[in-house]
This record gives structure tokens, sequence and C-alpha cells, in this order.
């Protein structure tokens, strides 16, 4: 019988295929656990160490040291950490790399900073306006009598203006009360009833603020304790006067009703 031609082309193509796929595998195996790892290992392989949290100054000298190239990448505003700190490299620690190898390293630009405005001459209300504007807060308000500034104007501010500072900041300011003679000296009311008290201040020219009231058993109801402003002080005309007053039999009552 002749022997079939086409079926011994065909079994000579499939060998073909299969030997060349095996060269293939050979050499890619070959590639994969030799030269590749000869080439990366050519000059030493090295473990990157960390450097997040370091001085960018100091991280460079480290990675210089280990035969690294510290590279600044990128500065970032950050108010975690102060300005000049790395915050973030690439590659990053414990990766293995080449001798030589440049290291990406992120610094921080420290927390954003703010402008302090000039209150001065300005209201409160203006100035609480200014600050917030700016990310500031209006801090602790004090007052004095001034002969150059308008009564409620803002003589003094504690940070002056164009200082830098973080956000949320408190400014406090010394408001003006007026000239020596527009202001009134608070008289003390300490151990006065409550409407004794409130008499007293308004025949000075000042009325009373708010009332906090103070549960005591061996002060007499409705007598007041405590003050603000404090007596003797010197204020505008007009001012409140908040009263800290003995609780009454009345208003312990109102108490436990509600």
């Amino acid at each position: 019988m002749p022997p079939d031609y086409k079926k011994i082309l065909t079994s000579n193509r499939s060998r073909k295929i299969f030997l060349y796929l095996g060269v293939i595998l050979l050499l890619f195996f070959l590639c994969n656990d030799l030269v590749i790892p000869w080439y990366v290992n050519h000059g030493g392989v090295l473990t990157v160490p960390s450097v997040v949290g370091v001085n960018f100054d100091l991280a460079k000298r480290i990675l210089d040291s280990l035969g690294l190239e510290g590279r600044q990448a990128d500065v970032r505003l950050d108010r975690e950490h102060p300005a000049g700190e790395v915050i973030i490299q690439n590659p990053m620690a414990g990766d293995k790399v080449k001798k030589g190898r440049r290291i990406y390293l992120t610094v921080s630009g420290g927390e954003l900073l703010v402008t302090v405005p000039n209150v001065k001459g300005r209201t409160l209300r203006d100035a609480r306006f200014g600050l917030e504007r700016e990310g500031l807060k209006l801090g602790a308000v004090e007052y004095q009598s001034s002969e150059e500034f308008p009564t409620n104007t803002i003589i003094e501010q504690k940070i002056a203006p164009g200082t830098k500072v973080k956000k949320d900041v408190y400014v406090s300011v010394i408001v003006s009360q007026g000239s020596v003679s527009q202001s009134i000296i608070v008289p003390d009311v300490t151990g006065k009833t409550l409407t004794q008290a409130g008499i007293i201040l308004s025949g000075s020219g000042l009325r009373s603020g708010n009332v906090t009231y103070i549960p005591s058993a061996d002060l007499l109801p409705n007598t007041v304790v405590d003050q603000y402003p404090r007596g003797g002080e010197r204020v505008i005309n007009g001012q409140a006067v908040d009263l800290f007053v003995v609780q009454g039999a009345e208003k312990k009552k109102e108490i436990l009703e509600n």
C-alpha cells in the first residue's frame, strides 16, 4: 500500500510546531530565571529604607550613603507634618532596587498660613467679618479708655497686621470705651438684692445683663454674689453688667416643676 504523504507532511508539521513551542518556553525560562536576575543583580541589589517622616536633607543623605539617589518629586501642603519633612516616597520602603536607583520624595510644605488683616479702627462686627474672611477668629475682647479712637472701635490687636499664622488662630483685641470723661465706673453691687442691683446700675447709666442663678444653702436668696464687669472698672455708657445671683425659693420651685 503506497504511503500517505499527506499524513506524513501533517505529522512533520506538528512536530515542528511543538519543537518551536518548546524552544520558546525554554528561552522564556532562561530569561526569567537567569538573564533578568543577572541584569538586576549586576552592580548589587539594595533594599529601599523608609525615609518618610524624615527631613528631606537628612533623607537624601541616608539614601546617598546606601548608594541610592534621593530626588524631590513634589511639595504638598500638609498640616500633619512640618515643612521640609518627607511624606511619600517612591519606590516604597522594603522594595528591592538596583544600586544607584532614584528614590522620588514628596515633601511637606507645612500647613497653609494666612495673613492677619489690620482691624485697628474698625468696629467689632467689621473686625470679626474681616478675620473670618481670612480663616481666623476673633479672640478675647478687652476695653480701655481712649482719647484717639471713637467708642466701640478697636484700639489694638494682639497679633500684628501682616503676621503669617495658621488658620483658626484667635486674634484678641482691645476696644475703645471713648475718652475718660465719657466712660463710667461700674458700681459694686455684690451683696445687694437683684432688685437693688438693677436700680443702682440704671442710676449709673448702665443696665442689668444676663442673670445666672447659683444654688447655695448658706447665702440669702436673690443676693448678688458676683458681677462682670467688676466694680471699679470703666465701661461705656449703657453697657450691660452680668450678675450672678443666689437661687431663690421661687427659682428652685420652677426648676423642680420643669
